[in-house]
């Protein structure tokens, strides 16, 4: 089946695009904005719109195969590609890629995607929001024309054997974390809260002492408000821990054994406890810690996410057990085909997958990426986009259940 016609629009996404250089120089929070002068190249304001953009494939018996690009909240820094400005890349997509895209013929996803995810205009590879997309939408014609779901071409394509099933949903708080706990404790979500602890100060405290806090807050209030129910805990702490114990391994194992007792009955898992600004120091360290946790019998999961972008990433932070479970950032590695292969590695060396993502996403690159999660075994999907709550649980816990109906039918 050849795509005969390629149609795009300007969109927007669920957050907003957040100049994280600027942030860490002192711009100032006002009200939901922030005062001072954007640092990283391409950015108006300290704080602005997430752009997207819809790209729709049309087929030649009418069916159409949609998918967003979209690039994550920290734009144009880290390593990533530049800030994903609309305008800019519609032009790229109409002038360069639709007459590679027009006439194509889709037999099968894995061969076409690999093709634009690989594909190299004037010197370098595509922006990551474009490979992106672009992948996204051939994925979803292929299962349009060939009238399955997204996670059964996942399957058949890369001979996935296991069962589709349904991931563990994971929600996060943003900054607003005691109000939204209580709707995620009223939705009854399997893995919660995030937490957005990324200030000592004011969120972890000097010994730590805030963060023990908040989780014995939110284990008193599962107790109180639900019967039955055992979600996760699982806080984002943006290395937070490991400066105020200076890396220190075994201190951080201490702070994590003080919160493993702070959590009981649930389960607790720390995402990012520290960040050596460097990929080997931070396999190092991650391994390190795993180990020595494991080593004591300390039921607290380490979740990698800083350092651990890419396909190589991936690779050696799972080969090194750099973490009992890794985060899949799903913008970050361009093609939808790896993410596939990502949550492939996870399990080849035998750490948990979480495919994750970006609150800067739209409801069309969440709904896809959790068919691909669900076909290939990650044990835990975000729910995403947006910082609202209720809107990220119902996308994908929604699309999570039509999948499974569909694929039961």
């Amino acid at each position: 089946m050849k795509i005969t016609k390629v149609v795009v629009s300007k969109g927007l996404t669920g957050f907003y695009f957040d100049d994280q250089r600027a942030i860490k120089a002192g711009a100032l929070g006002d009200g939901f904005t922030y005062k001072g002068d954007p640092i990283t190249p391409n950015f108006k304001g300290v704080r602005q719109a997430g752009e997207s953009i819809s790209v729709m494939l049309i087929m030649e018996d009418g069916t159409m195969g949609i998918g967003d690009c979209a690039a994550v909240q920290y734009s144009g820094c880290g390593g990533r590609d530049p800030l994903f400005i609309a305008d800019e890349f519609i032009k790229v997509i109409e002038e360069d890629l639709e007459p590679l895209l027009v006439g194509r013929e889709l037999n099968d996803f894995r061969s076409n995607a690999e093709y634009f995810d690989n594909l190299v205009l004037n010197g370098k590879r595509l922006h990551t929001a474009l490979r992106y997309g672009i992948t996204q939408s051939i994925l979803s014609a292929v299962a349009k024309v060939k009238r399955i779901t997204v996670a059964e071409v996942i399957k058949d394509e890369y001979d996935i054997k296991t069962e589709i099933v349904k991931p563990s949903l994971f929600a996060q708080s943003g900054d607003n974390r005691y109000e939204n706990v209580d709707k995620m404790i009223l939705k009854r979500v399997d893995v919660l809260p995030h937490g957005l602890i990324n200030n000592i100060e004011t969120k972890l405290g000097r010994d730590g002492e805030l963060l023990k806090s908040y989780i014995e807050w939110m284990r008193d209030r599962i107790l109180e408000l639900s019967e039955d129910y055992y979600p996760v805990m699982h806080l984002d702490v943006y290395g937070t821990i490991g400066e105020i114990y200076e890396n220190n391994i075994d201190k951080m194992a201490d702070y994590l054994k003080v919160l493993e007792e702070s959590a009981h009955p649930f389960s607790l898992r720390i995402e990012g406890p520290c960040d050596l600004g460097d990929r080997e120091l931070q396999i190092k360290a991650l391994s390190e810690l795993t180990a020595l946790l494991d080593e004591r019998n300390i039921k607290v999961e380490i979740v990698a996410d800083e350092w651990c972008n890419n396909l190589e990433d991936i690779t050696l932070f799972a080969k090194a057990k750099a973490g009992h479970m890794l985060q899949i950032k799903t913008p970050d590695l361009g093609g939808v085909n790896n993410i596939v292969n990502a949550i492939l590695i996870c399990q080849k060396y035998g750490v948990l997958a979480y495919s994750g993502g970006t609150c800067n996403e739209t409801n069309i690159s969440s709904e896809i990426t959790t068919n691909i999660a669900m076909a290939a075994g990650a044990c835990q999907v975000l729910a995403k986009p947006g910082m609202g709550t209720d809107e990220g649980i119902m996308i994908v816990n929604n699309e999570m259940n039509r999948v499974m109906a569909l694929t039961r039918k």
